[in-house]
């Protein structure tokens, strides 16, 4: 089971590694990114992704950025 958990692990290292950089490319940082630790305990295929808290202007810069994508 130990080897499982570590591949779950590195693989939303990963994930959060990516979304970070392609978050940061856009002037979008989100400090409190992480692995949620709780979820790594659990059976479930992947451990979730913590988007976390951030102020109101990173919200609106995510904001910003979701929309010019979408158009």
């Amino acid at each position: 089971m130990a080897v499982r958990s570590a591949e779950r692990l590195k693989a939303a290292e990963e994930v959060i590694d990516q979304l970070r950089t392609e978050l940061g490319a856009m002037g979008v940082t989100l400090p409190s990114l992480r692995v949620d630790p709780v979820s790594l305990a659990g059976e479930s295929s992947y451990p979730l992704v913590e988007l976390g808290r951030c102020n109101l202007d990173t919200a609106m810069r995510l904001a910003a950025v979701l929309h010019d994508v979408r158009r």
